[in-house]
């Protein structure tokens, strides 16, 4: 231990990154933390984890009531989970229990067959040692105990056996209606919840004593590699401070439109219908950034990234040499193999691991699968405030369902979450189809309130000068002004 750092400052790794970081850095040597969820929810494997991340002199002992050694040895390789320095102390049912017939004509058979159990791990633990013990399940105990006073006692005397020791440990529960375990979670230091819900896994910390941890139901999976988490991303207690530095898109014509460019550190939404340029357009911010030698992202939940390569290098957009060089990032996202918290883990990733400064979401839609009928409004908030505290710009592509007619920003209710609204709308114009493009929205300076003329051509993307001899382009189907 380190001069200065106290025991409740010291934390145990449970082998889990990503719920170590919802601990606020792991568990508290020496307590004792309930695990609880229904069959198949990943109880074993979050207690393989916790034993394998222990070093080999800290003794790991893995106490089971329910399944055999052998097998659970099994699962643990096929996971990838090294177990060879941890110890097992198998006290489940032998296969002979079924055939030979033991009848107690005075005793009980739980008071019988109590002090043989409690001797075994008593002595078990004297002898090895170990600083951390994981028990599956606790709620077997409740079968070797006469009513349910004498199964409380039992299990606080084996917890103070234990914590006497500063063993570390880590239990399960088997709750049913009939059996509840509502007295199990009185008695741990923490209780750690696992459920399945519509096909996605979750995790949620309910009790943490002595510490502070991340609330709310998390996300995880279950693969081959044993158990993962992905924390819930939170907004920031802090304000975002805007910078009033501007980023230009490399199109003098767009960036007079916007008195300069957008803002570092803002939130621009790119909206307008299928096929108007909007993702051409946030390239072309990024195009800029690789210039100045700042590295981007783009998340694409809905076109492949050999279609994208393809489109931009038609428009003179070097995305391959910007690959090559290491300023562009093109991620190929398929919503429904990401969950918000998995997707959102991978952006802090590149934002704090490879000093990302530009992100682009293309496109919301996509983005709202992940969500598996969660909150998008909260998600996108949360997502959006991060990258905003850590000053990095943001392009959302949102589409919206009318090509022409009605003009909406979005289909939701999502415009107050951009800083700035750029959108491109298709026009007729003498029975062709023309584009243009005007600023809706700019919080940090004021902006041109015309509209202008915009072309994606093998040269790159022109915008015209203002559009002032139309009216009713917003309708899509302008007419002309008599000069």
């Amino acid at each position: 231990m380190a001069i200065g750092q106290s025991l409740s400052d010291q934390r145990l790794s449970t082998g889990i990154p990503g719920l170590d970081e919802i601990l606020s850095g792991g568990l508290l040597p020496g307590r004792a933390y309930l695990v609880r969820g229904g069959p198949g929810s990943g109880k074993t494997t979050l207690g393989l984890h916790f034993l394998s991340a222990a070093a080999p002199e800290e003794a790991p002992l893995f106490i089971t009531l329910t399944e055999p050694v052998a097998q659970l040895q099994n699962n643990a390789r096929r996971l990838g989970i090294d177990v060879q320095h941890i110890q097992f102390l198998d006290l489940s049912p032998s296969p002979q229990f079924f055939t030979e017939v033991e009848t107690y004509d005075i005793f009980s058979p739980a008071e019988v067959e109590r002090a043989p159990i409690a001797q075994k791990i008593t002595e078990t633990v004297e002898r090895l040692k170990p600083q951390r013990v994981f028990l599956d399940a606790m709620t077997q105990f409740r079968y070797l105990a006469s009513d349910a006073y004498q199964f409380r006692q039992q299990v606080l005397s084996f917890l103070h056996f234990l914590k006497e020791r500063n063993i570390t440990l880590l239990f399960t529960s088997e709750a049913s209606p009939e059996t509840p375990d509502e007295d199990l979670q009185f008695m741990a230091d923490g209780v750690i919840h696992l459920r399945v819900a519509a096909n996605t896994r979750f995790l949620e910390v309910t009790k943490f004593r002595g510490s502070d941890f991340a609330s709310g139901a998390h996300t995880c999976k279950l693969g081959a590699t044993g158990m993962q988490v992905f924390p819930r991303l939170l907004p920031d207690v802090m304000q975002a401070r805007l910078s009033s530095e501007q980023i230009s898109s490399g199109v003098p014509e767009l960036d007079a439109l916007l008195h300069g460019g957008i803002e570092r550190g803002t939130i621009t939404m790119l909206t307008g219908p299928s096929g108007v340029g909007k993702t051409t357009l946030g390239l072309q911010f990024m195009k800029e950034a690789a210039a100045r030698g700042e590295r981007s992202v783009v998340y694409s939940f809905e076109e492949e990234v050999d279609i994208i390569l393809e489109r931009c290098e038609a428009v003179n957009i070097p995305v391959r040499s910007m690959m090559a060089a290491g300023t562009l990032q093109i991620t190929k996202i398929e919503p429904l193999q990401y969950t918000a918290d998995e997707f959102a883990r991978l952006v802090r990733r590149d934002v704090q691991e490879r000093g990302t400064r530009l992100v682009m979401i293309d496109s919301i839609a996509g983005y709202r699968l992940s969500l598996c009928g969660e909150d998008l409004e909260a998600q996108l908030y949360a997502l959006g405030k991060y990258l905003q505290h850590r000053n990095v710009t943001v392009l959302l592509i949102v589409e919206s369902a009318e090509i022409t007619g009605n003009f909406r920003v979005t289909d939701g209710h999502m415009s107050y979450l951009g800083d700035n609204i750029i959108f491109i709308r298709y026009l007729e114009i003498r029975g062709e189809m023309r584009k243009a493009i005007g600023v809706l929205k700019k919080r940090l300076s004021d902006f041109e309130r015309t509209l202008r003329e915009i072309e994606i051509t093998s040269q790159g993307i022109r915008v015209g000068n203002p559009l002032s001899n139309l009216r009713g382009i917003l309708s899509g189907t302008p007419e002309w002004i008599a000069e």
